[in-house]
């Protein structure tokens, strides 16, 4: 009898239950994770309604946004109702999520400590598949003069080229740079090319009056900070 409720239409639930008009009349605090996306899929298919079928999706990725945001077009697609465009739009959603976070960051007066700095990188590179190598560009009193991607590698690593990390700071004329790059793996502890890269970089940088203020480690939604691990 329950799956049978499950699967009624959108449009004959009770009007408090629907997610559009549950958001109008109380909030978007009170949906549920499954209801926004259902808003987002508009319609589910003959056997699910737009929220079973968003809870079905948020159970094979256990619930976690993290792990979702991961997926791709063609990934959602194999969900039986979730054609090219609702895919498209569920990926587009979470992006503009990740894409927020950087830009609270941004606003802020200056980068206060690793944590503030490893926000702007998990919008970027927590959730890609293969290594990418950033560099954050700061002035003198810590605000952000730009961030940009280096280079991009495979699974199992990616270059790091001392000499375009250094031009880079110095074509901003910035005085502080902080770098970071992921660990597609989820192992988020430095390896001994990653020691050895921020040792060569941390006395190539006093050489040209920059100052190496941290190297971050970005694996999923954790975050390792050689500035705060005292290796700086």
């Amino acid at each position: 009898m329950a799956l049978e409720v499950e699967n009624i239409s959108i449009k004959n639930w009770a009007t408090s239950d629907r997610p559009r008009e549950k958001l109008l009349e109380s909030g978007i605090d009170t949906l549920s994770e499954a209801e926004l996306i259902a808003i987002l899929i508009s319609s589910g298919n003959r056997e699910e309604s737009a929220v079973s079928l968003s809870k079905r999706i948020l159970f094979d990725v256990e619930n976690n946004l993290n792990v979702l945001g991961k997926q791709s077009v063609s990934d959602l697609m194999k969900y039986k109702g979730i054609g090219e465009a609702k895919a498209i739009s569920i990926v587009a959603a979470l992006e503009l999520g990740k894409r927020r976070l950087s830009s609270d960051v941004i606003n802020r007066e200056q980068i206060t400590g690793s944590a503030s700095a490893a926000q702007i990188f998990k919008s970027k590179i927590s959730d890609l598949p293969h290594e990418e190598f950033w560099i954050m560009l700061l002035n003198r009193a810590n605000k952000i003069i730009e961030y940009k991607r280096l280079s991009i590698g495979g699974v199992a690593g990616t270059v790091s080229d001392i000499k375009v990390i250094l031009k880079t700071a110095i074509d901003k004329l910035a005085s502080g740079i902080i770098v970071s790059h992921n660990h597609p793996s989820g192992n988020v502890s430095p390896g001994d090319a990653d020691n050895k890269l921020t040792t060569k970089l941390k006395e190539a940088c006093s050489l040209v009056d920059v100052k190496l203020l941290d190297h971050i480690i970005i694996a999923d939604d954790k975050y390792y900070s050689y500035a705060d691990e005292g290796k700086l």
